[in-house]
């Protein structure tokens, strides 16, 4: 029997672009549209899987007798992290930080691999940003800042930034003016999406470069003379000052992230971060200016939003002690096995796990570890317990947070066998308390 599911979300990127078209063909899904390479490849992955609901020490478990284990472990552990979530829902999330209550446990997300620095910036300076609707109404020039879209987010530009036809840019990219900004052995290179696109201004940044440009900017909005300024920063100030609306989309380039391809990471990357953001409010003095992180994990902000009012903190949250204390680095995950402090890991979607440190990698290997992710997730290691669970967005209804923090509702298109990530943390609870 086939149906076709309409108007469907993708957790695929941090797009969330809610208008995909599913087909399902005896189950399993034999057309997805409009093209993503990234969004089909996500929902194919996911939907097709042989896994056991549950496994110890890698082989086929009961599913009451894994979370008896799991329980166990979590009960001998003297300090517990949980990590991930940005794989997750708002319901699966929210019992996560139940759990991490209970147990006093540290918990992070993703956001300490990637945009961490960019939290830590925009905590400090502030931020003036917008919605992707906005950019696609009213935005006149663009500029993407250590990011390259058609890779990382191969819709952003046809349905947002670039092509997308607004309210205040009936002519879509004739509209727009836009700049890509990047590593220079790389720039020259990327496109504005998958099917092709070149930008307006392209401008090449040497390594750890981005400050000096950005301070540059800084001083040329001020009128203060320099002299040595390239011409591509020059022709950027002009394009800047002659917008009606502009919006500057940055990147793990910026961030100075371990996920960013080819850059080792720096604990830099907040100062240039904060550099953008202070540069951002400043031009709304001679016009209207915005900024906006590209997030990477389907759902990495709704993890940030879900600590944010459960602990009052978005990442690297400390509740050892029975209330939250935050301290990215002190209490980001990768940091925290690097000094082989947590005795026991969590992992509630593990794509990230690759980017840790080896060192950090290594301790987790050496610890007991409790994996809840989806089916077909590859691992480098094999996880004390582990679980397979329903796809948000798939097999489950739930929330997810596009780039832009704007919550869509999940829905479920396909029955599965496999419990959420919100049932496996219920129970885990419920067998800590000896409910």
């Amino acid at each position: 029997m086939n149906k076709t599911e309409s108007n469907v979300a993708c957790p695929g990127c941090g797009c969330l672009c809610d208008d995909v078209s599913l087909t399902f063909a005896e189950g399993r899904i034999s057309k997805f549209a409009p093209h993503c390479a990234l969004g089909e490849r996500w929902f194919r992955n996911h939907s097709e899987a042989t896994q056991p609901v549950a496994e110890l020490n890698g082989i086929a478990a009961d599913y009451s007798e894994a979370i008896a284990g799991a329980t166990a472990l979590l009960q001998e552990a003297d300090y517990p992290l949980i990590y991930g979530l940005s794989r997750s829902s708002s319901p699966g999330q929210r019992a996560a930080v139940a759990l991490a209550d209970r147990i006093g446990a540290v918990i992070d997300t993703t956001a300490s691999m990637c945009h961490g620095p960019s939290i830590m910036a925009l905590q400090e300076v502030g931020e003036v940003t917008c919605t992707l609707g906005e950019v696609r109404n009213r935005a006149d020039l663009v500029i993407f800042w250590g990011c390259h879209p058609a890779v990382s987010h191969p819709r952003h530009a046809d349905r947002y930034s670039v092509f997308a036809k607004g309210r205040f840019t009936p002519e879509g990219r004739d509209s727009r003016k836009v700049v890509m900004i990047g590593e220079a052995d790389k720039v020259a290179d990327w496109k504005l999406s998958p099917s092709g696109g070149e930008a307006d201004l392209v401008i090449p940044v040497p390594l750890d470069g981005d400050f000096e440009i950005i301070a540059e900017l800084r001083a040329l909005l001020r009128g203060t003379h320099l002299s040595g300024v390239s011409p591509p920063v020059l022709q950027l100030m002009e394009l800047i000052k002659n917008c009606r609306y502009g919006v500057v989309f940055f990147g793990l380039g910026l961030a100075g992230s371990r996920m960013w391809e080819g850059s080792q990471p720096t604990n830099s990357g907040h100062i240039y971060v904060a550099a953008l953001l202070q540069l951002v409010a400043e031009l709304n003095a001679v016009t209207r200016f915005t900024a906006r992180r590209m997030r990477m994990q389907g759902d990495v902000s709704g993890a940030d939003n879900v600590l944010l009012w459960q602990t009052g903190y978005p990442f690297a949250v400390d509740i050892a002690r029975g209330y939250p204390r935050y301290n990215p680095g002190e209490f980001s995950a990768n940091e925290l096995l690097e000094r082989r402090e947590s005795d026991l890991c969590v992992i509630i979607g593990a794509e990230t796990i690759p980017y840790f440190s080896r060192a950090a990698r290594d301790h987790l290997q050496s610890i007991p570890t409790i994996v809840i992710d989806y089916p077909n997730a590859p691992l480098e290691f094999t996880p004390t317990v582990r679980f397979t669970t329903a796809v948000y967005g798939l097999h489950a209804a739930g929330t997810a947070y596009r780039m832009d923090n704007v919550p869509f509702p999940l829905r479920a298109l396909s029955p599965s066998h496999y419990p959420t990530d919100e049932k496996v943390l219920t129970d885990l609870l419920a067998g800590f308390r000896g409910d």
